[in-house]
C-alpha cells in the first residue's frame, strides 16, 4: 500500500484543506503516513501571505527536492508565486492549487506512474464541505464557511490564490456540523478568509450563527476572523448572538494600523474611528470578552507619527493577542510598487517596541484571570502529561494530569498567568 505524507503551513483554511486531501487518499485505500520518512510519497500544503512563511517553505520544498522521494506541491504559494515554487524545487512531481483539491486522488495515480512535472491549477472553485475529511484533532471540526474574500487591501496577495470571495448555503454548513459534532467533535471553528463578508441570500454571519446555535447538541463554536469593513453593517446582531453560550466570547478582528493614512493607503474600508465603536460595541456587550487583533508595522509611508497612532490605538483597546508582522511587499501587489518604503532595521525597531507594549498588555489582561473557576473543555495535548484546555472566552489553560483525554469537560482554577496562557489546577470548584 502506497503512503503518503502531508505537510501543512499557514491559516485554519489550509489545515481544513489538508484533512479533505487526507480523507479523499484514506478514502481511496492510501495510507497515511506519520512522518516524511515512513511516506512513499510527500505533500507540502503551502502559505503564502506573509514573505518570513514564504522563505521557510521554499526552504523545505528545496530539502523535499533533495529527498529523492516525490513530492507535491500544493495550497496557496502556486498561484502567489509559481516561479519560485518550481525553482525551489525543480523536480517536482505535481503543483496544485486550493482549487485542486479533488484532483489529488488522479494526480497521486500519475506520480505512482512515474509522471513528473505536472502543474494542475483549476480555475473553478468548489465548495469544499461533504467530502471525506480525516481529522488533525479529533475534537475539532475546522469547518469553512466560504473560500475568498471580497476586499482588494494592496500589500495582500492571498487574493490571488483564494479568490473572489463564494459562500457556501447554510443547509451545507449546517450538515457538515451536525455530522462533524455525531462523529465526536466538541468544538467547531467557522473559519474562512472573512467571515463577516458571509453572504447567502438574505442571509448574513449572525443568520448562520443563530440557525447553528440551534442545533441540539452539544458543541463549542470559535468564529474565525472578521474584517472591521464587513463587520461595521452586522454589528449589533453580531454582539445580540455571540451572548449565547455555545459560542466562545472570542473576537478576532484584524486593524492593520492605527493610523487613517495608511489605513486608506492600505485601502482597508474603514477608519480607525470605525473600527474602535466596534470594540466598544462588543465590550459593552460581551462580558470577558477576548480580543485578537492583527497589526502591520512598516507599511510603505508609515511615519513615526504614524506608527505611534498604532501603538496608541493598542493602548487604548487593550486587546489579549496582538499579531504582529513587519511589512515585506508580496509579489504583484500594490503595495510592492509603492515608494516610501521604510528601512527593513526600522521595521524591527518598531516591531520589538510594539511586541514589548503588547506583551506587558497580554500578561496585564491575563492576571486578571487568577482565581477564576469554571468549566473549561480539554482540546489538545500539550508538552509532557499536559494538556490546554480553552473556558467560555477560548483562553487557553494549562494543567497537568494524565488522566484526561481529549474532548472532556473539567472544572478548573486558574492559578497563575503568563502573556499568552493562563495556568490552571483541577478539581476546584
Amino acid at each position: 500500500m502506497v503512503s503518503v505524507y502531508v505537510s501543512t503551513y499557514g491559516c485554519s483554511m489550509n489545515q481544513a484543506d489538508t484533512e479533505i486531501i487526507l480523507g479523499i487518499l484514506k478514502e481511496e485505500g492510501y495510507s497515511i503516513a506519520e512522518s516524511e520518512e515512513q511516506a512513499d510519497i510527500l505533500i507540502i500544503n503551502t502559505c503564502g501571505v506573509k514573505e518570513p512563511t514564504e522563505r521557510k517553505i521554499l526552504k523545505k520544498i528545496s530539502e523535499l527536492n533533495l529527498s529523492g522521494k516525490p513530492f507535491i506541491i500544493g495550497g496557496c504559494l502556486p498561484r502567489i508565486n509559481l516561479n519560485e515554487v518550481v525553482k525551489a524545487g525543480p523536480k517536482f512531481a505535481a503543483v496544485l492549487d486550493t482549487n485542486s483539491l479533488f484532483n489529488v486522488v488522479d494526480i497521486v495515480k500519475r506520480v505512482e506512474e512515474g509522471k513528473r512535472g505536472i502543474i494542475n491549477l483549476d480555475a473553478k472553485k468548489d465548495v469544499k464541505l461533504g467530502t471525506p475529511r480525516k481529522l488533525v484533532n479529533p475534537v475539532v471540526a475546522i469547518i469553512p464557511i466560504s473560500e475568498g474574500c471580497l476586499g482588494d487591501c494592496y500589500y495582500c496577495c492571498v487574493k490571488f490564490a483564494r479568490g473572489k470571495l463564494l459562500s457556501y448555503s447554510p443547509e451545507i454548513i449546517l450538515k457538515e456540523v451536525e455530522t462533524s459534532i455525531q462523529k465526536g467533535c466538541k468544538e467547531v471553528w467557522l473559519t474562512s478568509q472573512d467571515t463577516g463578508a458571509y453572504r447567502w441570500n438574505n442571509e448574513k454571519l449572525p443568520d448562520l450563527l443563530r440557525r447553528i446555535v440551534e442545533l441540539p447538541l452539544d458543541f463549542k463554536i470559535r468564529v474565525g476572523m472578521t474584517n472591521p469593513k464587513h463587520t461595521t453593517p452586522i454589528l449589533d446582531d453580531l454582539v445580540d448572538i455571540y451572548q449565547n453560550p455555545k459560542i466562545y466570547k472570542f473576537l478576532h478582528i484584524p486593524v492593520q494600523s492605527g493610523s487613517n493614512e495608511v489605513l486608506g493607503a492600505m485601502n482597508r474600508g474603514y477608519t480607525r474611528e470605525q473600527f474602535t465603536e466596534i470594540i466598544e460595541a462588543f465590550k459593552t456587550g460581551i462580558s470577558d470578552l477576548t480580543l485578537s487583533t492583527d497589526i502591520i508595522v512598516g507599511f510603505p509611508g508609515e511615519s513615526d507619527e504614524y506608527f505611534q497612532e498604532s501603538v496608541n490605538l493598542i493602548q487604548e483597546i487593550k486587546p489579549d493577542i496582538v499579531n504582529i508582522s513587519r511589512f515585506a511587499p508580496r509579489p504583484r501587489t500594490q503595495a510592492e510598487k509603492m515608494e516610501n518604503q521604510i528601512p527593513g532595521w526600522k521595521i524591527k525597531e518598531r516591531s520589538r517596541k510594539l511586541a514589548k507594549i503588547t506583551q506587558k498588555i497580554g500578561e496585564e489582561k491575563n492576571k486578571r484571570w487568577v482565581g477564576w473557576k469554571g468549566e473549561a473543555l480539554i482540546t489538545e495535548r500539550g508538552t509532557k502529561e499536559g494538556w490546554i484546555s480553552r473556558n467560555h472566552s477560548y483562553k487557553p489553560i494549562l494543567f497537568h494530569n494524565p488522566n484526561q483525554c481529549l474532548g472532556e469537560k473539567i472544572r478548573i482554577e486558574v492559578i497563575a498567568a503568563k502573556p499568552g496562557y493562563l495556568i490552571g489546577a483541577l478539581g476546584q470548584n
